[in-house]
């Protein structure tokens, strides 16, 4: 069973030094490893505490919010491990399947038999931060080869038929001898008349030129699931460019998310920063605060000290799996005066006196 203690599963204490999260880290790393036969499940939890446990930020909101305080969800990305990695194969633009390339795999789908395939065909596209929280629809245009419309991918002239090629007579290989000091050796090379086919058109097509593909423009409407994030893959099955006689290649698209002036992402976490005065970081006080799902108002308490960090729950990124949402964490700094009058100072003194 997963452990849900980051400083457990490193074998620390909740004091432990900079120094000696590396030290564990390592030492539990060589352990578990999955190429020295540890255990991969274990070995991605000792990645995960560490990745946070290593950053002084992070490692201040987990000890703070726990999990909730750092992204953490169950089948979410933690650090290395994120959505970046992750590959989505939405099939005929629906919903397919998802996987994590934990160990940097590579769905399989690229290599297969490339000469029954058309070409694989990648882009690039870019939504801004709040579609990559909450979804979108983006329309790609593309100039792909798809079959031919005048004789269907055939590649012969329509009225005209296929032939057994004279050069392999149908078998779409050739053999050629070579003499050796071993004596003769042949070789079967693809038939460089047909390309392996066997046969070739009475009249090669007018349009496409025996090649069965031609050049077209495509619109493509890309649903872009909510919770995606920066750098992630979105496959589409024969989406790419097509080839005569067999399947359409596949649509890889890139998808970049542009940054946003008020907020930044960990995860399914939403960060952002808001600035109060001394005084009312003293007294207490309310303001409001952007989210993503618009300006909200919230309570800081009297004595809030400079740096502290405010959980607002469910106003974070959507998970992928699921239907729940991370958490927008608020930073609160407090700003000091750099310039005050001689009455302003007279009560600071006073304060401080009474104090």
């Amino acid at each position: 069973m997963a452990k849900d203690d980051y400083y457990e599963i490193l074998g620390i204490s909740k004091s432990a030094s900079a120094d000696e999260i590396k030290k564990a880290f390592r030492r539990a790393a060589v352990e578990h490893h999955p190429d020295r036969g540890g255990d991969e499940a274990k070995f991605k939890e000792i990645n995960e505490a560490y990745e946070v446990l290593k950053d002084p930020e992070k490692r201040k909101r987990y000890d703070q919010f726990g999990k909730a305080g750092v992204g953490g969800s169950s089948g979410a990305g933690f650090g290395g491990f994120n959505s970046q990695n992750i590959n989505f194969d939405f099939g005929d633009l629906g919903f397919g399947d998802i996987f994590n390339s934990f160990f940097g795999g590579q769905s399989s789908s690229r290599s297969h038999d490339q000469q029954q395939r058309g070409r694989d065909v990648e882009t690039e596209i870019e939504i801004a931060f709040k579609d990559a929280v909450f979804g979108t629809d983006v329309d790609i245009n593309l100039t792909l080869d798809d079959i031919c419309d005048h004789c269907k991918g055939k590649t012969v002239e329509p009225g005209y038929e296929m032939k057994t090629c004279p050069t392999c007579h149908g078998s779409g290989q050739v053999v050629s001898v070579s003499q050796t000091i071993f004596g003769n050796i042949q070789q079967a090379s693809i038939c460089p008349t047909c390309h392996g086919s066997g046969h070739i058109p009475e009249k090669i097509c007018s349009v496409c030129k025996g090649k069965g593909t031609q050049s077209k423009k495509q619109k493509i409407d890309l649903k872009i699931p909510a919770g995606i994030d920066d750098g992630a893959v979105i496959r589409l099955r024969e989406h790419g460019e097509a080839s005569a006689g067999g399947h359409k290649g596949d649509l890889y698209v890139n998808v970049r998310v542009k940054a946003d002036k008020n907020f930044t992402r960990e995860g399914d976490l939403i960060l952002s920063n808001e600035h109060i005065d001394m005084v009312s970081a003293a007294l207490g006080t309310e303001i409001d605060v952007l989210t993503v799902d618009g300006s909200i108002r919230m309570k800081i308490p009297a004595g809030t000290q400079n740096g502290s960090d405010f959980k607002l729950s469910n106003h974070g990124v959507p998970h992928l799996r699921n239907n729940s949402r991370g958490p927008h964490i608020v930073t609160i700094y407090v700003d000091t005066p750099t310039h005050i009058n001689r009455h302003q100072r007279q009560l600071l003194e006073e304060f401080v006196r009474l104090n």
